[in-house]
């Protein structure tokens, strides 16, 4: 790419070549003031003493739950694996040069759902005591390469960038070290990045989809940091000015400026050139529009036709105890209490019948009678329930009656009616699921689209995929048949699987949408089974 001058305008100068229009620091009296953000006085400033780390989706907060109103469509294909990777974007410039200022305005141009805005800040390297010291008296150099662990940075980008779970540490200013709780971020199809030495690393360079140096006066970030530091880090004035002199400004020269050249494009005056800020945007959303992952259910429903079902799923044997509760629940006439009690009753057995597949290993144990026992005992570090809302959360007591103290994560995916593609709109997980046995719940399984998406949530979050179960009341064959052929070694435990999915992607006969049946709402006139509706809060 070419760069972007001051004027806003593209020129055909190598990125290296600074920009012929720099802004000075003459021009009469507050010519300075004048390129400023102005400060309200009459508020007291409102202090960021640690490193910000901001996921920047639409959302909407309550006392329990996060729902993102703008669902993130697959990020991966039939198979189960990533089909796209995120769009990095870094920033570097130097120190209050306007990088997160332009950052904001890229997300606020840009008006596409889950980016994440990552700063350099929270990866500053954990101090010694000795150091921890120097920083006390504004003797550390914390505008050095050295001062940065890029391998975390890059292992985080990395994990990021392939749609991983991460977590990000917190930076302190205030006690110049890292907090004890890590932000966990998730779910990204745009990054940006920004920092100070973000074109330093070799390794770091090559993640970078898009490369922008922000180039600001060096009398004006003097200003900047001045503001900064003293306002919102609670830093004396001779402090400040002691450590711009004897680390920052021969920093900026030595290992910042050189790597101007690196950058596709260079923004003049930060946040406010508009018309550099609309090139890359323009940029970033051709991007986008190239990685977009097209889904075709018609395919995915004809793909297995005449297969056989695969050998990872177990079904209830049809007793006449569960052919008659199968009869019960799918009789249109059943009023709402039975339709509970007995779909109740068959989660219970459906929930022992999932657990008879977790491993054990052979424990003695001694009877009131003296005598020894040759019995079982589950083999493994931990059992995590997950279910997929609003049905799933349904066989949540069933699954609490059977395992004691096990954790519960939930997930909400809805169906884009629009696009038909399912969309992932809230996730809460407990923390280190990595060596869990996870027992994923959803009532049923048409498509098999919703609990694909979760699964892929879960490996996302470094789950086991040999450790996940899903757990079904009723699965149609094509649901079976793709979650197994995207995820081949998770266990697929159902009571029926119904031959059939119509044109609107109902289970055929099925049971109906279990969970207006259940909680005793309206189904909308184009619901599907695989539909999760917003859960009440």
């Amino acid at each position: 790419m070419s760069a972007v001058c001051a004027d806003g305008r593209v020129s055909a100068m190598e990125c290296g070549e600074k920009s012929a229009v720099r802004r000075t620091s003459g021009g009469g009296e507050g010519s300075l003031d004048r390129l400023l953000p102005s400060i309200n006085t009459s508020l007291s400033p409102r202090k960021r003493t640690t490193s910000q780390c901001k996921s920047e989706p639409p959302l909407l907060r309550t006392s329990k739950r996060t729902i993102y109103t703008a669902g993130r469509p697959p990020w991966y294909n039939e198979h189960g694996t990533q089909s796209k990777e995120a769009f990095v974007i870094g920033l570097c410039g130097g120190s209050a040069s306007g990088k997160t200022t332009v950052a904001r305005k890229i997300i606020e141009a840009l008006d596409v759902p889950w980016v994440v805005l990552l700063s350099m800040d929270s990866f500053y390297k954990v101090l010694t005591a000795e150091q921890q010291l120097q920083a006390a008296n504004n003797d550390y150099n914390f505008d050095h390469p050295d001062a940065f662990d890029f391998s975390l940075l890059v292992h985080t980008l990395r994990k990021l960038k392939q749609g991983k779970s991460v977590k990000i540490p917190v930076y302190d200013f205030t006690t110049h070290g890292r907090q004890k709780e890590w932000k966990t971020v998730y779910g990204a199809s745009v990054i940006i990045f920004e920092g100070i030495m973000l074109f330093a690393d070799k390794e770091l360079l090559k993640l970078l989809d898009m490369k922008i140096f922000v180039d600001t006066d060096s009398d004006i970030r003097l200003v900047r940091r001045l503001r900064r530091d003293i306002t919102e880090r609670g830093r004396d004035i001779e402090g400040v000015i002691k450590q711009y002199n004897k680390f920052v400004k021969p920093a900026f020269e030595q290992y910042i400026e050189p790597t101007m050249r690196l950058a596709d494009i260079v923004v003049p005056r930060g946040g406010g050139n508009m018309v550099a800020i609309d090139l890359i945007v323009q940029h970033v959303h051709s991007q986008l529009e190239e990685r977009k992952l097209r889904w075709d259910m018609a395919a995915l429903a004809s793909a297995h036709q005449a297969q056989p079902l695969p050998q990872t799923l177990s079904v209830l044997e049809s007793t006449p105890q569960v052919r008659g509760m199968h009869t019960i629940i799918r009789n249109k006439e059943t009023s709402r209490d039975e339709f509970i009690f007995y779909s109740k009753r068959l989660m219970r057995l459906l929930i022992e019948r999932a657990l008879s597949f977790l491993p054990s290993q052979v424990h003695v144990v001694q009877t009131p009678q003296g005598e020894d026992y040759e019995g079982r005992t589950f083999h493994g570090k931990r059992i995590t329930g997950v279910s997929i809302l609003r049905a799933g959360e349904t066989m949540e007591p069933a699954l609490r009656a059977v395992c004691k103290d096990v954790r519960i994560g939930k997930i909400l995916i809805q169906t884009n009616q629009d696009t038909g593609e399912p969309e992932l709109h809230y996730l809460r997980l407990p923390k280190d699921i990595s060596e869990d046995h996870v027992i994923l719940t959803d009532c049923t399984v048409s498509t098999g689209a919703a609990a694909m998406m979760a699964i892929r949530v879960l490996l996302d979050h470094d789950a086991q995929e040999d450790k996940i179960l899903l757990v079904s009341l009723l699965m149609a064959e094509m649901g079976v048949h793709s979650v197994a052929y995207a995820f081949p070694q998770v266990k697929i435990i159902t009571t029926a699987v119904d031959k059939k999915v119509n044109d609107l992607f109902h289970i055929i006969p099925g049971i109906g949408n279990f969970g207006d049946r259940y909680f005793g709402t309206d189904a909308p006139p184009d619901w599907s089974d695989d539909d999760m509706d917003e859960p009440s809060c």
